[in-house]
């Protein structure tokens, strides 16, 4: 559940151009599948009833709307809700909060859940969890759904021309590879480990194309040796450079299998969605972007109890200069600052309606003690 993906230029180039195209012809909105983790789950690990991996709780949602916890992941937004009202696409709700009677399913579902990963194994101590094999799953049941209310041919038809936002393996490595108690961290070198979590990438994004997805964009981890959660290991307090390399080998490796794909599977439009420079810099060059501390979190967490937002914990006196919201997860801020900077460097226009910043609200918890 680490900072690195949610959309970046690539996306933001990829759905404007479908956008773009659905309005001039008139068109109805493209349909969007999201499937990924803590960064991009709005809400459906709320249904899970045993996970760990939960934020439906105070602080979360503080700045949000009405000051609400949601089940995402921040304090407010995620950067996938930011780029959606920017390019007037509705955010697609949560799998689990869905009935597969409902016509919404026809616009678009999200199946991220915070803990997954590409591996099944991955994040099993938050006991329940959706990985990514069970997101497909969960896509391919959404997909019978469709079949059943507009028929085979219409179904074929949506799932081609919809667009598929896959982002995951943060989780791979923060909450498997680097953790020496687990088994992976003792039995794999990381160039086998690296191997094992690209295998299995290359079958689950084949499945999820036999499933009809044909437009698919992965985003790419950043950097997550500068996370909060892993600074903490540093002596120094600097980032893990052993970690961050690592994180470059993987999306190296990604890009690689997404070219081998394109060039095997017909008609297959998979994107490489680089964030790595984008983040590092908001990490490396804060005052830059209006901000004051990148290194640690606004809210004083405790990273040997998971490193979430708990209602008891304290909150610094202004979240607005924080690139991050708890060990793992950015600010509202700081998603803000990184969507604008995917649309200047992308040079495309905001849609008529763009993403306005939520009014800062208190959450219904015990006042906290403003930390420094």
């Amino acid at each position: 559940m680490a900072l690195h993906q949610a959309a970046i230029a690539l996306i933001v180039m990829v759905t404007a151009l479908v956008v773009a195209d659905a309005a001039a012809a008139a068109k109805p909105l493209p349909v969007t599948f999201v499937f990924g983790d803590s960064l991009t789950d709005v809400g459906n690990n709320n249904h899970l009833q045993y996970s760990l991996a939960k934020s439906n709780y105070p602080w979360y949602g503080v700045d949000y709307e009405n000051g609400q916890p949601t089940g995402r992941f921040s304090n407010g937004r995620t950067i996938g809700d930011i780029v959606s009202a920017k390019l007037g696409i509705p955010s697609p709700p949560p799998y689990l909060s869905v009935s597969m009677n409902d016509d919404a399913i026809l616009k678009g579902i999200n199946y991220a859940s915070g803990g997954a990963g590409i591996l099944n194994e991955t994040g099993f101590y938050f006991i329940e969890k959706l990985s990514f094999y069970d997101q497909i799953a969960c896509f391919e049941n959404t997909k019978a759904a469709i079949t059943r209310k507009i028929g085979k041919k219409a179904s074929e038809k949506l799932c081609n021309d919809a667009l598929y936002f896959i982002g995951l393996g943060s989780n791979d490595y923060v909450n498997n590879y680097l953790q020496p108690f687990l088994a992976d961290a003792q039995e794999y070198s990381h160039d086998d480990f690296l191997d094992l979590v690209i295998s299995t990438l290359d079958g689950q994004l084949r499945r999820l194309y036999g499933l009809g997805a044909r437009k698919m964009v992965f985003h790419g981890l950043g950097p997550l040796g500068c996370i909060p959660s892993q600074r903490v290991k540093s002596k120094s307090g600097r980032c893990m450079e052993r970690v961050n390399q690592w994180v470059l080998q993987f999306n190296s490796r990604v890009q690689k299998l997404l070219l081998r794909l394109n060039s095997k599977l017909r008609a297959a439009q998979l994107t490489f969605a680089d964030s790595y420079p984008i983040v590092l810099d908001l990490i490396e060059n804060p005052k830059a972007y209006g901000f004051k501390i990148s290194n640690t979190s606004c809210c004083n967490v405790d990273t040997s109890l998971g490193g979430l937002c708990l209602p008891n914990s304290k909150l610094c006196k202004n979240r607005k200069d924080y690139v991050f919201w708890d060990a793992f997860h950015p600010s509202d801020a700081a998603n803000a600052v990184i969507a604008d900077r995917l649309f200047s460097d992308s040079h495309i226009h905001q849609a008529p309606s763009p993403a306005h910043a939520p009014t800062p609200a208190h959450a219904h918890a015990p006042s906290p003690s403003p930390s420094h």
